[in-house]
């Protein structure tokens, strides 16, 4: 996911390599801390695959300032990641919600619909956190209360996905004249 970060925020523009771990961790850092040791690797291995240019400009203090931006390939791998997500991109709510970040960059609106209706396809399938003589347990029948808690707010949030899972899917699916 630290990759499709790197190419879906240098998709909005250049940036400094300080300005881009900021914006990765605004995105996903509460949950997945970006470190400089994972971060500037990940970025080496995206230019010399020709994914990214980058040029130094000379920065505020003495030291020069690494700028990053987008090529062409790094576009087209962006919009591949985009088109066609892992199963865990999909399945994981921290990368789909990376994904989610950057579909907008996908200019094909049945792509676009693609990737939502597998999430709605993967919320669909019941399940549960907990089970109990090979059946899963309902939040009512938790017979502790942090699994309750637990079991409670998965099902608020799903509900609330599905119902945007949908909206958006609408919305997309509308032909383009009738859009607003």
């Amino acid at each position: 996911m630290l990759e499709l970060s790197i190419l879906g925020f240098l998709a909005e523009g250049p940036l400094h390599g300080y300005e881009l771990k900021e914006r990765i961790k605004a995105l996903s850092g509460h949950v997945r801390p970006v470190s400089d040791g994972a971060l500037y690797p990940a970025i080496t291995r995206l230019v010399k695959a020709g994914a990214l240019d980058q040029h130094t400009e000379p920065g505020s203090g003495a030291a020069p300032r690494r700028i990053l931006s987008l090529t062409d390939r790094g576009r087209q791998d962006l919009l591949e990641r985009l088109r066609h997500p892992k199963e865990v991109e999909i399945t994981d709510q921290t990368r789909f919600n990376t994904l989610l970040a950057f579909l907008r960059h996908l200019p094909d609106r049945r792509a676009q619909a693609a990737v939502l209706r597998r999430r709605l396809e993967f919320l669909e399938e019941p399940t549960s956190f907990f089970h109990e003589d090979g059946r899963p347990v309902r939040a009512e029948e938790a017979g502790d209360l942090f699994r309750q808690g637990v079991l409670r707010v998965a099902r608020a949030t799903g509900k609330a996905e599905r119902a945007w899972l949908r909206e958006a899917l609408a919305e997309l699916d509308q032909p383009s004249r009738e859009r607003t």
